[in-house]
Parts: C-alpha cells; sequence; structure tokens
C-alpha cells in the first residue's frame, strides 16, 4: 500500500465539555458518568468490553496502512500508558508502534494552548515529523478505514477530508456550528470559516451545491507546514492556536497545496456526555469485534 505510515492523534485537550452535566443522565451508568468526568475522551470505554474509543481509532487507522503511531498526551497523561505501552516511545501495540509526545501547557495558562500548539510540540519532540509528512487526528472522532485511506494515498502534499455537512448524523444546530470550508472546482482550499451565518453558508457551497466541513482530519507535509505551525498566531476568541489558522497561513504562500477530498459519511463524535450512548450504539451496530489479528500488518 502506497503513502506515509505516520499518523498523529491528539489527546491532550481539557475536555471541558465532556466535564459538563449530561441531558439524558438516565442513560449513563455511574461507571460511564465517572470515566467522563475523570478520563480524556478517547479513553472513555464506550466499545467492546469497555474498550476506549481510541481503540476503535487505532484499529481503523491500522487498517487503513499506518504503522507508526504518535499520541499527543497532556502533562498528566499516564492514563494512555497504561492502555498502550510505559515507554515514552517504540511502544508494541497489535502490530502498530506507539510513541507519546507531550503537550506542555505554558506557566500562564490553565488549559493547553490549542490544537496546533499540540501539533508543534510533536514535531519538535519527533523531529523526523518535521521532514516527512504524516496524518493528524482528533482522539475522540472515528474516522473511517477509506477516509485514513484517502489521505494516506492522495498525492497532494497537504489534504484533509472535506465531509459533505448533510451526512453528519448530528443535531441541526450542533452542525451548524461546524467550520466550513470553501473549495474551488478542483477541490483546492480557498477559505475556512468558522461559526458561519445562514447567508455566509450559502457562499460556501461547493460546485455540487454541498456545504463541506472538516472533521479535524488531517495530511501535512512537514516541511511545508512546520513553520506555520511555530508562529501560529492565537485566536482572539478561543485564546487557543488552532490547526484551521495555521492552515490558511500556508495556504497564503502555497496556493492550490491543500486538497479537500470529499466524503459523505458520518464521523461519530464523543464530544459531550450525552455523545457516550450514541458512539456505543454506533460501535455495536458497526464493530461485532476488534480481530486485529486478521489485519494486514505483523500481529503479535
Amino acid at each position: 500500500m502506497s503513502g506515509h505510515s505516520k499518523l498523529i492523534i491528539l489527546a491532550g485537550g481539557a475536555s471541558s465539555r465532556m466535564k459538563k452535566p449530561a441531558t439524558i443522565v438516565d442513560k449513563l451508568t455511574e461507571e460511564e458518568v465517572k470515566q467522563a468526568n475523570e478520563l480524556s475522551k478517547g479513553l472513555i470505554g464506550v466499545g467492546i468490553d469497555g474498550r476506549p474509543m481510541l481503540d476503535y481509532v487505532l484499529y481503523n487507522a491500522k487498517k487503513a496502512g499506518y504503522r507508526e503511531i504518535y499520541i499527543v498526551i497532556g502533562q498528566d497523561g499516564a492514563q494512555f500508558k497504561e492502555h498502550y505501552g510505559e515507554k515514552d516511545r517504540g511502544n508494541y501495540f497489535k502490530g502498530l508502534t506507539i510513541s507519546f509526545a507531550v503537550q506542555y501547557i505554558p506557566r500562564n495558562r490553565k488549559k493547553p494552548f490549542g490544537t496546533a500548539d499540540a501539533l508543534f510540540q510533536a514535531l519538535e519532540q519527533y523531529p523526523e515529523l518535521k521532514i516527512g509528512r504524516y496524518t493528524v487526528c482528533n482522539s475522540d472522532n472515528l474516522y473511517s478505514v477509506e477516509a485514513f485511506k484517502a489521505l494516506r494515498e492522495t498525492k497532494s502534499p497537504n489534504a484533509f477530508i472535506s465531509y459533505n455537512r448533510d451526512t453528519l448524523n448530528f443535531p441541526s444546530e450542533r452542525i451548524s456550528r461546524f467550520a466550513l470550508c470553501k473549495l474551488d472546482e478542483h477541490d483546492h482550499l480557498l477559505d475556512i470559516i468558522e461559526k458561519p451565518t445562514i447567508k455566509e453558508s450559502e457562499d460556501f457551497r461547493d460546485t455540487n451545491g454541498k456545504l463541506r466541513v472538516s472533521m479535524n482530519v488531517f495530511k501535512f507535509d512537514g516541511t511545508m507546514m512546520y513553520n506555520y505551525l511555530r508562529d501560529c498566531p492565537i485566536d482572539p476568541v478561543r485564546n487557543e492556536k488552532e490547526i484551521p489558522t495555521a492552515l490558511l497561513n500556508m495556504l497564503k504562500d502555497y496556493p492550490n497545496s491543500v486538497v479537500g477530498i470529499p466524503f459523505s459519511e458520518h464521523v461519530p463524535d464523543l464530544t459531550a456526555k450525552d455523545d457516550i450512548v450514541e458512539v456505543k450504539k454506533y460501535l455495536e451496530s458497526k464493530y461485532s469485534q476488534l480481530d486485529w489479528g486478521s489485519l494486514d500488518l505483523p500481529y503479535r
């Protein structure tokens, strides 16, 4: 299988929305509420035998051909090592090599500094990522094998999956807050707009009349993207450094270097406690088991 083999998974966020009370408390067990309050989102046991969400992300990634995994954790991310290996780098897990990067919080802040900062810190800790190509994604979204494969195999130096907004199975109010992506007739990225108004949304329809959103899964050329992650400005509203900001700044200097690969499918998302119920249903219906040994990569 062609393409790069490195995947960076961002798992060092504060998970602040997950800590808020659920609106469907009667459908959650005490253990699920406890995990949601105490664990990083990717470690919440929503799967078979209580396995964490991140297992499924890794399973799909392995099936798509990724071999080297870098998980970006917080300074208190020891729980990840209990699941995926105690060493800082080079842990063997189900045929994958898993290493950990730590997103350190600046002294003047209480929360992590955003996704661009997380990715930048990973590149600083693993210099090989500065010169190669890699995929980066969230730990609390379950991307399909096909989406991962598309990013591995695209010839574009930079890319992202541009999802048809109509196929995301979320409440309309939630979907309306997703950032929209404007693409040209060749699917090159032109712009990204956060929390668009209805009028702004109409201007972002693609050539097929579809509204396209990013679910934070990207392929980057390390050499091309590094400086823009390093120099990423702070978002004035969120007070964080975000990957879309760095990406748009890179695009100014390298036009037509980012392709939005169109996909029409749902992406399970574990953002708040209410999502636990829906994600569990999805995993029960789609994954009867995680048969790691049947995949093409080495297994032991």
